[in-house]
């Protein structure tokens, strides 16, 4: 992979599992320790900019990429291709095309994912570990909230400044931006001339079944992986309680936590110089 400047990123493609298209960013220099962003449900891998830029000028080489059905990587056939296990898959893969070891960053299901990874790859390839507001058990309420707001709109919004609005009533800690230009990262104008969230709306019926015993692999995995792992959490957030976070830390003899007190569940968008400092100081 060539180099990317630190203050730009240079688009880069992976293939996932079954050779899906995964989309991706890179900033840094060949040569510099890669750190692997993953975003959550419903993000992009735009999500990490200012993350990549930050990381990058201090020496890294950042790859964010977007989960398949979301942003501009492509989308499965059925909702059986968005399974926790084929996602995970697809990061495996990523790696394998990386061709060294990684730090991997994961906010919310990107971190579940990114621990899912890590147990399966090992210390050998998976370096260092950093779960943004999330660990596995999560709260249930506010996984519903992230679901409604998903499912809201399903006929997109009349122009940006519209869905700015929806965005600004789903997170209204965070001071909203002074232009909605920027959503044009994430959302699509669609012939109906209608913007839309630019992810697949199968994501939302994956299969589930095996939710549950995911979460106790998960635990165990993480108590037993030997991997030095962080975990942010936005004081915030409705996603994860502060008891889970400290009952996970204690479970796990190499983990640690920092917490985040003007952030919520998008601890990384929420205060992004906070949670850009405590990352590269774990990093």
């Amino acid at each position: 992979m060539s180099i990317a400047t630190t203050g730009s990123a240079r688009p880069v493609e992976f293939r996932g599992a079954g050779g899906l298209r995964l989309a991706g960013d890179c900033w840094g220099d060949d040569g510099d320790r890669v750190v692997l962003l993953l975003h959550g449900t419903g993000q992009t891998r735009h999500s990490w900019k200012r993350t990549g830029i930050h990381l990058a000028a201090r020496g890294f080489r950042v790859i964010a990429i977007d989960t398949r059905g979301h942003g501009d990587s492509a989308w499965a056939s059925a909702a059986e291709g968005y399974a926790l296990d084929v996602l995970t898959q697809d990061v495996c893969a990523v790696l394998d095309q990386i061709g060294e070891p990684v730090t991997l960053v994961g906010a919310s299901l990107g971190g579940l994912i990114g621990l899912q990874v890590a147990s399966e790859l090992g210390a050998d390839r998976v370096r260092k570990l950093v779960l943004v507001d999330v660990v596995p058990r999560i709260e249930k309420g506010g996984g519903t909230r992230i679901r409604t707001f998903m499912q809201g709109n399903p006929d997109g919004f009349a122009s940006l400044e519209e869905a700015a609005d929806a965005i600004a009533a789903y997170l209204p800690h965070r001071p909203r931006p002074r232009s909605s230009e920027g959503l044009r990262r994430n959302l699509r104008l669609r012939p109906d001339g209608r913007w839309r969230w630019h992810w697949d709306p199968q994501f939302l019926r994956k299969p589930d079944h095996r939710v549950h015993a995911w979460v106790g692999e998960l635990e165990s995995a993480a108590a037993t992986l030997g991997v030095p792992i962080l975990v942010v959490r936005g004081a915030l957030s409705d996603v994860i309680s502060r008891e889970a976070v400290e009952q996970f830390v204690a479970a796990v003899p190499t983990a640690k936590f920092v917490e985040l007190s003007g952030a919520g569940h998008t601890a990384a968008g929420d205060d992004n110089d906070a949670f850009t400092d405590a990352v590269v100081e774990f990093v």
